[in-house]
């Protein structure tokens, strides 16, 4: 699951706007928008969100879930476990 605010974290780390993002995955623009305007987990269609994901993934970001270890190296962020 991806959630908004690391979409939005990704976009950052590259340096792209959504336009930029929209067209490296092959997806529309208000895609992008929609998905990282919801709260919490982005919903889409797992062919979207696949897209998304390889984009990022491509350009060099690692998209972390709960519980998983970086597979990656080099510099990185990652959200603390609220308190």
């Amino acid at each position: 699951m991806i959630s908004a605010s690391q979409l939005r974290a990704a976009r950052a780390l590259l340096g792209i706007d959504q336009r930029k993002l929209a067209a490296m995955a092959g997806v529309s623009l208000p895609t992008i928008q929609r998905m990282e305007t919801s709260q919490g987990h982005v919903r889409g269609s797992v062919s979207t969100l696949t897209k998304i994901v390889e984009a990022l993934d491509a350009a060099g970001v690692e998209l972390i879930g709960n519980e998983q270890p970086s597979q990656g190296r080099g510099r990185g962020v990652r959200m603390k476990e609220p308190t």
